[in-house]
């Protein structure tokens, strides 16, 4: 059965998120630990991480992934804002740790013009200093971007020096976005295109290094650049892309996370229920 879930709120408190969750269907699932919109940080108290442990224990979701917030970018050559997210990175971490998350999963950044092998070198001490403070349980997962102006960490060969530079520091791993993927360049519509970019990310990276994927349809063209989410099967990548990547025989086994649209249109338990047909599953999970 193809582990997958979604993104869910932690409105109201963290542990209500894993209830979300449940009522989506997932059997994993992403959250932030804070607001993603701020600086500020609400300390994390034992009861908040007592009822989140045992709201996941119960549900079984397995496993739970975090996002690093909006704001910080550790390419960023403003200092402040490089210390501010450095910061950031790794008070993750530590939130992670106390919350028994095992994967933390973080945007590369932006140079904003800069230099892209200075903004690379930042990216990696910043990164690393979260990885060098995780206690052994927390993983930071480095996401592959759509090749937006300015972003780093688009190529395979890119995320993988970026890699090469923070295992100096501790453990990392990567999470594979297929909107991003495809807005990058690497096609997924096909098995045979899929397979070939299977491939390019074991030479270049290695596939014991994959954990998580971002299981996102795109309106993105091929090579587009553009950042854009769409439903499962309903954008460029389409259902035959979708199909390819969920029942490759490589990523079995791996946590799919969907990033998709709620509209008029489909909401979070529609996307995961698309996702498991296109996977040969006809019925969703019950409830």
């Amino acid at each position: 059965m193809i582990n997958i879930g979604c993104h869910v709120s932690i409105a109201g408190s963290l542990a209500k998120a894993i209830g979300r969750a449940e009522e989506r269907t997932c059997t994993t699932c992403q959250i932030f630990t804070r607001n993603p919109r701020g600086w500020k940080v609400k300390p994390l108290t034992e009861e908040d991480t007592t009822a989140f442990r045992l709201a996941v224990r119960e549900s079984g979701i397995n496993p739970v992934v975090a996002h690093m917030p909006y704001l910080p970018n550790p390419a960023t050559p403003r200092e402040e804002v490089w210390e501010k997210s450095v910061a950031a990175i790794t008070g993750e971490v530590e939130r992670c740790h106390m919350l028994g998350i095992p994967y933390l999963v973080t945007h590369l950044g932006s140079s904003l013009g800069g230099d892209a092998a200075e903004a690379r070198e930042r990216a990696i001490t910043a990164i690393g200093r979260g990885a060098a403070a995780s206690k052994g349980d927390v993983m930071i997962l480095l996401e592959n971007t759509a090749g937006t102006k300015n972003s780093i960490g688009t190529t395979f060969e890119d995320i993988a020096t970026i890699m090469e530079g923070v295992a100096g520091y501790g453990q990392v791993g990567v999470c594979f976005d297929t909107c991003h993927a495809f807005a990058a360049g690497y096609d997924l519509r096909t098995p045979k295109a899929t397979d070939t970019v299977v491939r390019n990310f074991d030479d270049a990276i290695g596939l014991s290094h994959l954990k998580v994927i971002h299981l996102n349809d795109t309106i993105s063209e091929l090579d587009g650049r553009r950042d854009r989410h769409e439903h499962i099967g309903l954008g460029t990548i389409g259902t035959e892309g979708i199909r390819s990547v969920v029942t490759h025989p490589a990523l079995q086994g791996l946590p799919f996370i969907c990033e998709t649209p709620v509209d008029e249109r489909r909401d979070d338990r529609g996307n995961i229920a698309c996702a498991r047909k296109i996977a040969g599953e006809e019925k969703e999970r019950p409830v």
